[in-house]
């Protein structure tokens, strides 16, 4: 059920539109602005160089960038909200890892019935033992 959802999920959210959650810009241009542009660098993280020494505007203000290219021939890096791959692996991990801590799960239940079934069945035997004599 959940790969069903992740799937169809993915499906819904290519189509949907993929405007950033910040518009924050490296050059002022209003291309940007009015749509008339192609994505040349999807969304990606910026590298720990670019945050900390503040050489790529928008990793001052968000972690993730991209690369568009106007249709007069300029190349701006603008922020984006998140990296769909990160975010997706991300959540697969965690699945993962749910699943592999309810496996642990059923098999730490398993064992402890396992071991009170014997305590009981040798109480009743201690109990019968002790009746008969």
């Amino acid at each position: 059920l959940t790969i069903l959802v992740l799937i169809v999920e993915s499906h819904w959210t290519e189509g949907s539109n993929n405007k950033p959650f910040l518009e924050n810009f490296e050059h002022n241009n209003t291309c940007a602005h009015s749509g008339q542009y192609e994505v040349i660098d999807e969304c990606h993280p910026c590298t720990a160089f670019e945050i900390a020494s503040e050489s790529v505007g928008v990793c001052v203000y968000a972690r993730y960038k991209e690369v568009i290219k106007c249709k007069t021939g300029e190349k701006i890096i603008r922020s984006c909200d998140r990296v769909a791959w990160l975010e997706e692996n991300a959540f697969l991990k965690f699945e993962g890892s749910m699943f592999a801590l309810s496996i642990l799960s059923c098999l730490a239940v398993f064992w402890r019935e396992n071991v009170l079934r014997k305590r009981i069945i040798r109480k009743v035997a201690r109990q019968l033992r002790s009746s008969t004599v």
